[in-house]
């Protein structure tokens, strides 16, 4: 006599497969982008803004970004590389050079009596730069705060900004505040 094979229930199987689905949309992470972090400034009143606040033209860096995706820097035009290089020299301005951002003397903790910029970083963009370059941008002037924090850190301390603790962070953050303003993208390339 011949043996049935036994049938497989599969009554329950669309209801089985419908509850993983389930399990899985509500149990998996989305990745999200977490896009530029800058925390703004809160915005002076103009009548509390008097002379020693204004800003003077050799204490701003202009960087500007046209339409083309043509980087330019005090009007003169400049490689992306050259960038961090150009930041670093106008934020720290070493050697006091009086086209460069005047100084002026802060009580510093960890630091005493120390000489601070008073520089400011302007990023302007068309509104036809392209958003890659835009960041490339950010990412440059960014990347020579850091090295800069990285390289005042390890001459006080021998450690990366990074390893220190938060008190020393600050100090350095007031030696070296993060000062990129920028401004509503124009439309510097003519079509508007």
């Amino acid at each position: 006599m011949a043996r049935k094979t036994p049938d497989i229930p599969s009554a329950s199987l669309a209801d089985t497969a419908f509850m993983m689905l389930i399990f899985f949309l509500v149990s998996t992470t989305m990745d999200t982008d977490a896009g530029i972090s800058r925390t703004l400034p809160q915005p002076v009143p103009k009548e509390e803004i008097n002379d020693d606040q204004k800003i003077k033209e050799r204490n701003v860096l202009i960087v500007l970004i046209n339409k083309n995706d043509q980087l330019m820097v005090e009007g003169e035009p400049m490689h992306i590389s050259e960038l961090k290089k150009k930041a670093k020299e106008f934020i720290e301005n070493p050697a006091d050079d009086p086209s460069l951002p005047e100084k002026s003397v802060k009580e510093i903790p960890f630091f005493g009596d120390y000489p601070v910029s008073k520089q400011v970083i302007s990023l302007q963009n068309d509104r036809g730069t392209s958003y890659g370059l835009y960041v490339q941008v950010q990412d440059e002037l960014a990347a020579a705060y850091n090295e800069l924090r990285n390289e005042l850190s390890q001459k006080k301390w021998g450690k990366r900004y990074d390893d220190l603790d938060k008190e020393q962070q600050d100090a350095i953050k007031k030696i070296y505040p993060l000062a990129i303003s920028e401004a509503e993208p124009k439309n510097y390339g003519g079509n508007k």
